[in-house]
C-alpha cells in the first residue's frame, strides 16, 4: 500500500516555535510546539539567542515526526514561515552567531534613522523598497551589528560573515551550512530589497553602509531551497516553501485576488490586503510589500503594522498578573460592568503604522475609582480592534476597497474579541475554522513547488464562520472619538 504525502510546515515566531504536519487536504495531522525567551537588556531593547531560535526548532521538528504514523504517512517536503525583520549575523565557518538576534520589535536604532531621515533619505528609500524608515526593518539593525561588534565590519567586508532573517538562518542550519538563501518576501523587509527589480540594491546598501558580501540568494516563496541534512531527521528532505509569516498567513487564507484581505493577531497584528502585480505607493503611512512570487508571477500587498496585539494579553498575564493565562480575557470582558470611557494604548515599544512613532510609550486613560481589572483586560482588547480600524481608515484613504476581513492567529479564537473588531471597524469579520493560516501558507508554498497542490483548489479551502456590526454607527463613532482623544494625549494628533 504506497503511502499518503504529508508536508511539514515550520512556523518560528517570536515567542515560539512550532512545526505542523499537513495531510494533502491540508489538515493537522500532529504538531509540537516550544516557547521562547526573549531578552530585554535596556529598554526599547528586544533579542533572543540565535541557538534558541535553532533549538527549539529542530525540537519541534523532530517530536512531529516521531507523532507522525510513518507506516501511513511519507514526509513529502518542507515549509518555512518565521517571523519578519529580525537579525542574525553569523560566521559562515562555524555558523555561529556573532551577536544575539535583534528581534523586530527592537527599538536601538531609532535615532540611527532619525539621522538617516534629516539627510531626507527616507523617500529615496521609500521609492525603492515600498518601507519607511524606521529601526523595525533589518538594514538599520544589520548596520548596528556591524558598528558595535567588534572586527565585524571588516569580516563582514571580507565575506566571512553572512546575514539572515530568521528563515535564512534556519535553512542554514538544517541544510547543515549548505545553503545561504532567503525568499522574496523576506528580503522585501529588510530594506535592502528593491521590490520593483527583485534584487539588492546597491544604492540601499551604500545609504546603510552594508556590504554585499553579508547578503542571501533570493528565490521565489516557492522554489528548490535544497534539502536538510540527513542528521536532523534521519533522512534528507526537501524544503520547498519558504515566507514571512504575515505572507504566509495571507497565502493560507487564500488572499490570492486583487481585493483579499486578511488580518492576523499574534504578538503583534499585521493587516495585508492584495494589490495584484500593483505596487501602492502609500500616502498614509502604509507600507508596499511583496505578497508572493509562485512560477514568476510576483504578486504585491499594501500592508499596516500594530507592533502589540496578543503581547498587550500577555503583559495582562505575566506582568500585572491580573489574568491567569489569555484565553480569560475573553470572560473578563464580558463580565466588565458598567460604561468606562477607559482607553488602552499599549505603545510597549512604539507605534506602528498608520502613526510610525517610534518613541511612543504605552499609557491607560480615563481610569476611575469604579475601574477594575476586567475593565482594564476589556480596553485591552479594545485597543487591538481600535488600531485595526485605523489602519482600515489608512488603507481607504490610499484608495483600497475593503470587504469582509478574514482574521486568524491566536487571538481569534476569542468570540468576544472578533465580535468587537466587527463592531468597532464596523466591517464583517471572517474567522476561518482552521485559524493556523501562517502555518497553512507554508505547507501550501512547499507543497506548490511540486504540484501537490494549485493555487485553484486553496482559493475556495477555507470555510469561515462570520461576525457582523451589532453596535450603532452613532456608538462607534462615539468610541472612536474617545480613542482619537487617547492618542492625541500620546502623540499630539488631533
Amino acid at each position: 500500500m504506497p503511502h499518503k504525502i504529508a508536508i511539514m510546515a515550520i512556523d518560528q515566531g517570536t515567542t515560539s516555535s512550532r512545526a505542523i504536519i499537513f495531510d494533502q487536504e491540508l489538515q493537522p495531522l500532529c504538531q509540537a510546539q516550544q516557547e521562547l525567551t526573549l531578552d530585554y537588556p535596556q529598554s526599547g531593547w528586544v533579542e533572543v539567542d540565535p541557538q534558541q531560535l535553532w533549538k527549539t526548532t529542530l525540537n519541534v521538528c523532530q517530536q512531529v515526526q516521531q507523532q507522525l504514523d510513518s507506516s501511513q504517512w511519507s514526509l513529502h517536503c518542507i515549509g518555512i514561515t518565521n517571523q519578519r525583520e529580525t537579525t542574525i549575523i553569523w560566521d559562515r565557518q562555524t555558523g555561529e552567531a556573532i551577536y544575539p538576534a535583534i528581534v523586530w520589535q527592537d527599538r536601538r536604532t531609532a535615532s540611527y534613522c532619525s539621522a538617516l531621515k534629516s539627510q531626507g533619505l527616507e523617500e529615496n528609500i521609500q521609492q525603492r523598497t515600498g518601507l519607511l524608515l524606521d529601526p523595525y526593518f533589518s538594514a538599520s539593525k544589520i548596520a548596528w551589528i556591524l558598528d558595535n561588534v567588534e572586527g565585524a565590519r571588516a569580516r563582514a567586508e571580507n565575506g566571512e560573515l553572512a546575514f539572515g532573517t530568521v528563515d535564512s538562518y534556519l535553512l542554514w542550519q538544517l541544510s547543515g551550512g549548505g545553503l545561504h538563501a532567503t525568499d522574496v518576501t523576506n528580503a522585501s523587509r529588510t530594506s535592502l530589497f528593491n521590490i520593483s527589480t527583485l534584487q539588492w540594491d546597491p544604492a540601499l546598501l551604500n545609504i546603510f553602509n552594508i556590504p554585499a558580501a553579508l547578503l542571501p540568494d533570493v528565490k521565489q516563496s516557492s522554489d528548490d531551497y535544497g534539502h536538510t541534512d540527513a542528521e536532523w531527521l534521519g533522512r534528507s528532505i526537501p524544503i520547498s516553501g519558504v515566507a514571512g509569516d504575515q505572507q504566509a498567513a495571507s497565502l493560507g487564507q487564500g488572499c490570492l485576488a486583487k481585493g483579499d484581505i486578511k488580518s492576523t493577531y499574534g504578538t503583534g497584528c499585521f493587516m495585508m490586503l492584495n494589490t495584484g502585480n500593483d505596487i501602492i505607493k502609500s500616502q498614509h503611512k502604509l507600507l508596499s510589500t511583496i505578497a508572493y512570487q509562485i512560477d514568476g508571477n510576483v504578486c504585491y500587498a499594501l500592508e499596516g503594522s500594530i507592533f502589540i496585539a496578543g503581547a498587550a494579553i500577555q503583559w495582562l498575564r505575566d506582568k500585572l498578573k491580573i489574568i491567569e493565562h489569555a484565553a480569560q480575557s475573553e470572560q473578563f470582558a464580558i463580565e466588565a460592568k458598567g460604561e468606562q470611557d477607559l482607553y488602552f494604548i499599549p505603545a510597549f515599544s512604539g507605534l506602528g503604522a498608520p502613526h510610525w512613532q517610534a518613541d511612543a510609550r504605552g499609557m491607560i486613560v480615563g481610569i476611575t475609582a469604579n475601574t477594575n481589572s476586567r475593565h482594564i483586560a476589556k480596553a485591552a482588547l479594545e485597543a487591538i480592534a481600535f488600531q485595526t480600524s485605523d489602519l482600515i481608515t489608512a488603507m481607504r484613504a490610499d484608495g483600497a476597497i475593503i470587504n469582509d476581513i478574514k482574521v486568524d492567529g491566536a487571538m481569534t479564537s476569542n468570540s468576544w474579541f472578533c465580535q468587537c473588531l466587527a463592531n468597532l471597524c464596523q466591517q464583517s469579520i471572517l474567522r476561518p475554522q482552521n485559524i493556523e493560516s501562517t502555518a497553512t501558507g507554508a505547507a501550501i508554498l512547499a507543497g506548490l513547488y511540486d504540484h501537490t497542490f494549485s493555487l485553484q483548489y486553496i482559493q475556495h479551502l477555507q470555510q469561515y464562520h462570520h461576525f457582523i456590526p451589532m453596535m450603532s454607527k452613532q456608538e462607534c463613532e462615539g468610541r472612536h472619538q474617545g480613542w482619537q482623544s487617547a492618542l492625541s494625549m500620546l502623540i499630539g494628533e488631533k
